[in-house]
């Protein structure tokens, strides 16, 4: 049975479902319990199971990742709410020297049973350190798992996934998408390592993760239009990242498109092109494009939807891996910064 929910709500369903269905789970995070967190996302769940299971830590990130690694030592499984994308920083040492490291360090007798959930991305017209897209730095770390979700859908089981596995994960929750609609059945629990085919092509083949398989999906609707075939592939987990999903769709259409919110250098899109390339040169017929934020601290709300990628920069892509002459301009963002100003 399905029902219809917001991705914020398809989260409290899952994280909902985790309380119930295990004692051993438990939230912690700034403002999630009375309140319900910055963007409701946890509301009603300090009211139905209790402060002692849903913790409204003090403003600290070190210390609340902290706590929870004695928690998660001791066999509870914490899931950790980071207020926003940029909060996380304090919480680096914490996550990549001790969280990535216990279970490898202790040869498998300590596992680490820690869901630190991130809403992170752009779109929502907000200051500094309030829309970044970090992911890249924990997708560098061995011993961290780290997935996102595209839909209400993704979301819920991902998030079952993740609480259920002993392994550590981040959870990178698209803030914009927060209040998109979608249908979620729960009976869902996916893994924490495949990508998903969203839509079959043969022509150019589009990676996208997190808040740009809509714009991916919407690309390709509007490639069809001009008789062109586009496979969109939703990546779904950034470490492990699902190359071979990604090698069997090159090997078809011969073109590969990645995009992604995050800047390009060192990125998700890096290592998605060389494992491409690794693997499959023999196959693409063009070079592989990237479509990203640009390599810029994340700018002013005023401009962040020139910054971010959009419906023409990835039709511009598109076009370019298939030799045609870009219809679109391709922003020079430069110009938009000193028209800000």
């Amino acid at each position: 049975m399905t029902e219809t929910l917001t991705l914020a709500k398809a989260v409290n369903a899952a994280l909902a479902d985790a309380l119930e269905g295990d004692d051993r789970v438990l939230l912690m995070g700034e403002d999630i319990g009375q309140l319900g967190g910055v963007f409701r996302v946890t509301d009603g769940l300090q009211a139905r199971f209790g402060a002692q299971r849903v913790i409204d830590s003090p403003l600290a990130e070190s210390a609340i990742i902290g706590t929870a690694i004695g928690m998660s030592y001791r066999g509870f499984r914490v899931v950790t709410e980071i207020q926003f994308d940029g909060f996380i920083y304090p919480a680096f040492d914490q996550i990549v020297a001790q969280v990535a490291k216990l279970r490898y360090r202790s040869r498998g007798r300590v596992s680490m049973p820690l869901t630190i959930r991130v809403p992170y991305g752009g779109a929502i017209g907000s200051v500094e350190h309030h829309s970044e897209s970090p992911e890249s730095y924990f997708a560098h770390t061995a011993g961290l798992r780290v997935v996102t979700a595209s839909t209400p859908q993704e979301a819920y089981s991902t998030l079952r996934a993740a609480i259920a596995s002993d392994d550590p994960v981040l959870f990178f929750e698209p803030k914009g998408k927060y209040y998109t609609k979608g249908e979620v059945d729960r009976s869902i629990v996916r893994d924490l390592e495949t990508a998903n085919v969203v839509a079959s092509g043969r022509d150019v083949t589009i990676a996208a993760y997190g808040p740009t398989v809509e714009t991916a999906l919407r690309a390709a609707i509007a490639a069809a239009d001009e008789g062109i075939e586009v496979e969109v592939i939703d990546l779904r987990s950034i470490s492990p990242l699902d190359v071979d999903t990604v090698v069997e769709s090159v090997q078809r259409t011969g073109r590969l498109v990645v995009t992604h919110e995050a800047p390009a250098e060192a990125s998700v899109s890096s290592e998605l092109i060389t494992s491409v390339v690794e693997r499959a040169f023999s196959s693409l017929e063009a070079p592989p494009e990237r479509v990203t934020g640009y390599d810029t601290p994340y700018p002013p709300s005023a401009v962040e939807h020139d910054y971010l990628p959009s419906l023409d920069r990835l039709l511009d892509a598109v076009d370019r891996t298939l030799g045609r002459r870009n219809s679109r301009t391709e922003l020079d963002y430069a110009s938009v910064m000193g028209a800000a100003r």
